[in-house]
């Protein structure tokens, strides 16, 4: 990493030209604070949002900006935080005036009155987000960093401007957000602050699902998420939020047979797959995959360990964690689900390829049946390489007749070729359990293999089985 000594650099946008002018116009200091400067620092990338504390009213500031730019923006106004907010071109802008906060037992929402420039940065959650540049005149581009968060950048830590005991229990998101920064930036978390977190765990009980899985979301969609749900095993927090994943640890032993341990197995599954999609929703149904076995799991003499039905039983605990989560109960939570209730096909195929289980598997997966390919491919854990070798290559196999399959059969998201209207018109029905039974042997029989999905083959297979359930045609 390398430290730009002129901090000048990073206020080249013309957006701090007009900020830099609004503060001198109405006498108060300004300064470009937080994600933007440590991002910066650490050569991120162009930051789209950024944070600016006046020493005086935010809002005031941001309407004088607001009147200064050419496009005139709207300014959207939080009195209650005493925050504004807008945009310009690309960027968001937020604007708040410098404040020092106190905070109740029972709640994350401080008591705030106006401070200096040293008390807001005094309440920022870690020092590498204490970071401000001046974007005052006679100081323009001054780095103020009154905690050594440039130090801590360079040394890759995680650590609280104050007391983080104080810091943790005031807010206890903060946790979240140390574990979420230590897994986005591939941090180490300060040893006296993780012991923090340890001792103040309980206190995230005051914190809304919403805000926490907002902070898990950030953690999944990381390069290497398992950096984040191992601080967040080892901190009791993942006890809390996921139980369905804690309850997976650990390796039992009957009779010398023992079961690999799943939750660690989870996790390693969780980062393979993130070296392939970024899709959250599929690193869900990584995460996921597994929850089934801790409710399945029981030891038979003849076999060993056993999960069966743990696809199926982990598919319906899906719905109860994402409601009890607050997470979307949409077509989001379905690919989940579904993706949970596949996972096991494709390796059940691997050995032994069919057209018709892969038809089956088609039709099952639809659309999404290349995230379940990329689920299935990262679930090989091995650390055989002939293992791993020839279980890559097994899926190679699978993936061939999958595209052979749909090729040939279209059976993707299929319907029966046959409508009920069909079946009601030919045998002069009115609604009956009969027409189900037709459509589904027709759909079967196309699954099967024994007629191809065509109109005319499925046509006289519903004769011949209208007449096997002593219907008459309709003449």
């Amino acid at each position: 990493m390398r430290i730009l000594e002129n901090y000048t650099q990073a206020i080249q946008h013309s957006v701090f030209e007009y900020i830099t002018q609004a503060a001198k116009n109405l006498s108060v200091d300004a300064y470009v604070i937080g994600g933007f400067v440590r991002d910066f620092v650490l050569e991120r990338g162009t930051a789209k949002d950024i944070d600016v504390v006046a020493i005086g009213s935010g809002i005031d500031l941001a309407l004088k900006v607001a009147e200064l730019l050419p496009n005139k923006p709207k300014v959207q106004v939080f009195k209650t935080y005493g925050t504004a907010m807008l945009r310009y071109q690309d960027i968001e802008i937020e604007f708040v005036g410098a404040r020092k906060e106190s905070y109740s037992e029972d709640s994350r929402n401080p008591q705030v009155e106006e401070g200096t420039l040293k008390d807001d940065q005094n309440r920022r959650d870690f020092t590498i987000n204490a970071l401000a540049i001046s974007l005052n005149e006679n100081s323009l581009g001054a780095l103020l960093d009154p905690f050594d968060g440039v130090a801590d950048l360079q040394a890759k830590i995680i650590r609280t401007p104050l007391d983080p005991d104080i810091t943790y229990s005031d807010d206890p998101l903060r946790m979240m957000r140390a574990i979420r920064f230590a897994t986005q930036l591939n941090f180490e978390i300060e040893k006296e602050s993780l012991e923090a977190i340890l001792k103040n765990q309980e206190r995230l009980k005051i914190i809304t699902r919403e805000r926490v899985m907002v902070e898990v979301n950030k953690i999944l969609e990381a390069p290497v998420p398992s950096i984040g749900f191992l601080h967040l095993e080892q901190t009791g927090l993942l006890q809390q939020i996921l139980p369905e994943l804690t309850d997976l640890k650990g390796v039992q032993e009957v009779e010398g047979q023992k079961h690999k341990d799943n939750f660690y197995h989870t996790l390693e599954v969780v980062d393979n797959i993130s070296e392939n999609t970024e899709d959250v929703w599929l690193r869900w149904a990584a995460l996921l995959h597994d929850i089934g076995k801790a409710p399945t799991k029981r030891f038979s003499k003849k076999v060993g360990w056993t999960f069966h039905n743990h696809e199926f039983v982990g598919s319906k605990m899906v719905y109860k964690l994402f409601k009890r989560l607050k997470l979307p109960l949409n077509n989001k939570m379905k690919f989940v689900q579904k993706m949970v209730l596949l996972s096991s096909r494709p390796i059940v195929l691997a050995s032994e390829v069919t057209d018709s289980a892969i038809r089956r598997l088609v039709f099952d997966a639809g659309d999404d049946i290349e995230s379940l390919m990329t689920l299935c491919e990262a679930d090989i854990t091995t650390k055989n390489p002939n293992k791993f070798k020839r279980y890559h290559n097994n899926f190679k196999i699978v993936r061939e007749k999958i595209k052979e399959v749909e090729e040939r059969d279209k059976v993707r998201n299929f319907e029966p070729p046959i409508t009920g209207e069909i079946i009601m018109k030919t045998f002069d029905l009115k609604p009956c359990r009969e027409i189900g039974q037709i459509k589904d042997y027709i759909k079967e029989s196309i699954l099967d293999g024994v007629i191809p999905n065509d109109y005319q083959e499925a046509y006289q297979l519903m004769i011949k089985r209208g007449e096997k359930l002593g219907l008459q045609i309709k003449v």
